[in-house]
Parts: C-alpha cells; structure tokens; sequence
C-alpha cells in the first residue's frame, strides 16, 4: 500500500530531508517551517513508549506530518487518509465508518500522554487539533532561534505572536521621523501581543475540552451511552373501545397512539384498564443530550454504544467507560453520584440539587404557574475519573428534561468548559469535577445554560 510516507533509512537519520543529527545546530529561514526541528521531533515521539507498540498511531502521525512538511496547504481529509492507510474504495461513507476518526482521538491521546513530562531536547510540540487532521507545531520555551522569536515564550504567547525585535525598522536621524517610527513600532506590536494573546486563549479553550473528556481514550472499548426509561402505561384496548364516540374511532394503532380515551375526570377506570408498555419511557430532554454527547464523541474519535434502560447494569459500567444521563429517572446516577459534594436530593415530591458540605446551598426548578411547566431548571454535570465502577464515568442531568439538555451543552462546549474551569486548580484534568448549571425555559425549550457553581476534588 503507497501511503505516501518517504521511507526511514535508520534512526536518527534524515526521517525528511535536512533532520539534524545528534546535537548539531539548525537554524530555520524566517517564515518557513523548521522542518528538521519537527522530524527529529517525529522520531522522538514514534520510538516513545506511547507510539512504540501501535504500529497503527504510527502511521497516521507519519502520514498528517509528512503531509504537512511535504508543503501541502491544504489538511488531509478523511476520506484520503481512510482510503491511503486503511484500504477503504475512495467513495465509502465517512459517516458510517469512523475508522479514521477514532484512530486520530487515540493519536491524541497518545500525544498528550508523550507531552505530559516531554524529553529535554524536545524543540517543538506536535498536536493535533480537535477537529482537524493537519497538525500545528508549538515551538518549547527552550528553542532559541530565527523561527521562534523569544519574548513570545517567556510572555507564554504562541509563536504565531510577532515580538517588537522581529520588526525590523531602522530609523535614521532625530527629530519628528524618528518618534513616527517609534510610534509605529509600539503600535504593531501591541497588535501582534494582542492577536498572540487572543490566539492563546482559543488554544486553551480547545485544551479544556479534550481534557476533560481525555479520560475516556484510555481505553478502545466503545464509551457506552446510558438513557434511563422509565416505567410507562397506556390504556387498554378495551377502555379505548368503552370511551369511543363513533364506532371504529380507536380501531387502528395509529389512532390509539395519537389520540386520548375520551373520559372525563371522575370517570372511573380499573388498574387492568391500564397496559404496561416496555417499548415506551425516554424523555426527551434525555435523548436530546445523548445525540450531543454522542456526536462530539464521534467527532473526537471515539465509538459509542447506545444502551437504554436494562440493556445495561453494573458489570456493563465495570468494562468500559460511560455517559450516564439522566437524574431521578435513572438509578445510575442516583447511586454514582450519592454523597459526592452535589448530588440530587427529594424530600415529599420535591427535587433539588444539594450541596453537602460548603454553604450548603440547594437548587429547584421552578413551574410557570399558568401552564405547569418548569420555568427555571438546574442540571448537574459529574466527571469522575475513576468512579466506583472503575471506569471513567460522566453524568449528565437535570432536575427535569430541560436541566439534562443544559448541563449537556456544558460538557460538550469548549467556550463553557473554559469558563467553568478557568479558575480550577492547574491539574483539574487528573481529578474529578461537578458543575452546576442553570437554563431559563421557554414553552418547554431550553434556553442557553448559565454556570453557577463548580467544585473540584
């Protein structure tokens, strides 16, 4: 199979052309990329601990980077790489076969891994973006030379920020000329340091999502999608038959389905009146979280298997990691979340979210008094690292359907994760997190969710 990929002679030698050997000196051209830097670096990654016995990360790492040092504008799609690497026909269907998509999560995995304590003589940083298959290359605050300008390392700004010494502005003679110089100077680079910093921000705010969720690639097996069901009862055919207006009116299913038993309040029914329904009971603020979570899993590479109500139990949760959604309707997160610093609570038909410990605070949904319909939800977002099954393990709820759709736009958002936990101690991706979130509701549609507490342990 031609990959594309020019071959390695041995290591340490030229993985691509002009690969500096052992310690000597390299200095990039201004505005071009270093690419002996970023393939000495590509070696070094490749024989880690991390790459060394995945013969299958190997290849798409080689493969994007080559790619990119071969001065290729344009990123790799998915299709191309699924059809170079993994000898898919080049018209097959991306989205029934992702192939691709979950071997460039466990690429990323595997390099926040190599990254969490990088060898010394690493010059460069290889990521691969969320979202992306063309890898950027972040120069390390030891890397002194022509293509990483220093004042951007020690302010801790990406390189894409333009240091004031990289302006080359030579001003001859005193007077007006030379404060106009100066002027300028100042100017550009205060827009350089500010466009660094914006780009800073959007690159942490790109981290706190495949952070939090990073836990979940440590293992291949599939992250199971948990939906509760509830216990549902429909009327019987016979009480159908018994309320009907015109002969025949609830003769066909459909009928029965979309319509009501015409009773009145004080009509009497009996408990045989009423059919038990196993096919019927997920809500929909419940399935609506699971489409998100389940979609943003697929987009960071990793497979997810749909379990609902008893298709699923505790040896289930044991053997892989999962995102258990819903509160009172599901007993999973009922006992997963019990005791922990938020947790949900009921006392005489009224449910909350609890704080134990701290201020002791509490959270209640709130009903529109002319149509009965939450007004105001909370819902609850728990990461657990190592839970009591074992496994990585996410609970998404809310209170009522509108708090499960809230707190599942905050553990799938970037810009939310980064607000959350701007404030988090530096290492919160190695612990667990709860945060609390608030939605105002409209006709029974969420509005967009508000963060109203966080604690981290």
């Amino acid at each position: 199979m031609n990959s594309g990929i020019k071959p390695t002679d041995h290591a340490g030698d030229g993985l691509l052309n002009g690969t500096a050997k052992g310690g000597d000196h390299h200095r990039a051209i201004p505005g071009e990329l270093d690419r002996p830097a970023v393939a000495r670096e590509l070696e070094l990654i490749l024989a880690s601990p991390f790459f060394h016995n995945s013969k299958r990360s190997q290849q798409f790492l080689k493969c994007v980077v080559q790619h990119r040092l071969d001065g290729n504008e344009e990123p790799l799609k998915e299709r191309t790489i699924g059809t170079m690497l993994y000898n898919r026909p080049a018209d097959y269907a991306t989205g029934d076969d992702s192939v691709v998509r979950v071997q460039a999560g466990e690429v990323r995995r595997r390099l926040e891994q190599y990254y969490k304590e990088p060898p010394s003589d690493s010059l460069v940083h290889i990521d691969l973006p969320l979202g992306s298959y063309a890898p950027e290359f972040h120069w390390s605050a030891t890397a002194h030379h022509v293509g990483q300008p220093v004042a951007n390392q020690e302010a801790g700004l990406p390189d894409s920020a333009v240091a004031p010494d990289q302006i080359r502005v030579v001003a001859k003679g005193r007077g007006r000329t030379g404060l106009w110089v100066t002027v300028s100077i100042c100017i550009l680079a205060s827009a350089a340091v500010l466009t660094g910093y914006v780009t800073y921000q959007k690159r942490i705010s790109d981290r706190a999502l495949n952070q939090f969720w990073a836990p979940i690639f440590a293992t291949s097996k599939p992250a199971l999608i948990c939906l509760p069901k509830t216990v549902l009862y429909r009327p019987s055919m016979a009480l159908f038959k018994r309320s009907e207006k015109t002969p025949g009116e609830f003769d066909n299913e459909v009928d029965r389905m979309n319509g009501r038993p015409h009773l009145k309040p004080n009509d009497p029914i009996r408990w045989g009146d009423m059919v038990e329904f196993p096919d019927f009971g997920v809500g929909k603020g419940d399935v609506k979280a699971a489409f998100r979570l389940s979609s943003l899993l697929i987009k960071l590479g990793k497979d997810t298997e749909l379990r609902v109500g008893n298709d699923y139990g505790w040896d289930d949760l044991r053997n892989a990691p999962a995102v258990i959604i819903g509160a009172f309707s599901n007993q999973w997160t009922m006992k997963i979340t019990s005791g922990l610093h938020f947790a949900f609570a009921e006392d005489n038909g009224v449910f909350r979210i609890q704080e134990h410990g701290g201020e002791g605070r509490a959270w209640y949904d709130e009903l529109d008094p002319r149509t009965s319909l939450p007004a105001e939800d909370y819902g609850l977002v728990t990461r657990l690292v190592n839970s009591g099954t074992g496994q990585f393990v996410i609970t998404v709820a809310g209170i009522t359907a509108p708090g499960s759709e809230a707190a599942a736009e905050v553990a799938s958002s970037q810009d939310e994760l980064e607000k959350a936990l701007r404030n988090a101690p530096r290492d919160w991706k190695r612990r667990n997190v709860q945060i609390v979130v608030k939605t105002t509701v409209t006709e029974g549609v969420a509005g967009p969710a508000q963060i109203v507490a966080v604690y981290v342990w």
